[in-house]
């Protein structure tokens, strides 16, 4: 991922409005984040801990979703549970469900769709081996890194699509 700036980010969300959007705390130390090794930027706010936001590269410009930890989720501290975007395991709360509103009126109709993250949502770091989850036993993959990464990002892009989705048509 390209680095991005402040004004890219606040304007790429689309599922909040401008106003929530110029709220949102950005993640500290912009300019020393590995992008590089970023396929996508994701970050919990700390003052609000059961927010979380994302912002990816999406055809020509940024897609950007604010997302949140549904009330009255238990999690297991004694499990193993998986991201759903790059499956990586994690032991306990190491992942969490995080739900985003959906974009345009289905969102504000208060429609949502949800995904199991990595917790910390640094998905990329995990699958370069930048980032080590705390699992004990640790799962190694035969899949090569670029396969990987193809498969992070495709599980990205459809759960973004999901977001974006419109009410279906009625007949």
């Amino acid at each position: 991922m390209d680095p991005v700036g402040e004004k890219e980010i606040r304007a790429s969300f689309v599922n909040c409005s401008k106003g929530e959007a110029s709220r949102i705390s950005l993640p500290a130390r912009m300019t020393e984040l590995p992008w590089g090794d970023l396929d996508f930027l994701g970050w919990r706010d700390p003052g609000a801990p059961d927010r979380g936001y994302l912002v990816a590269p999406r055809g020509d410009g940024l897609m950007g979703v604010t997302l949140r930890v549904p009330q009255g989720v238990r999690r297991s501290f004694t499990k193993t549970t998986v991201c759903s975007v790059c499956m990586t395991g994690h032991p306990g709360s190491g992942v969490s469900l995080l739900a985003a509103r959906r974009a345009g009126p289905a969102g504000r109709q208060g429609n949502t769709v949800g995904a199991y993250f990595c917790a910390d949502l640094a998905c990329s770091l995990y699958v370069r081996g930048k980032k080590r989850s705390q699992l004990a036993a640790r799962y190694e993959e035969t899949l090569p890194l670029e396969d990987r990464i193809e498969r992070l990002t495709g599980n990205l892009e459809g759960f973004l699509d999901k977001v974006m989705e419109r009410e279906p048509a009625r007949s």
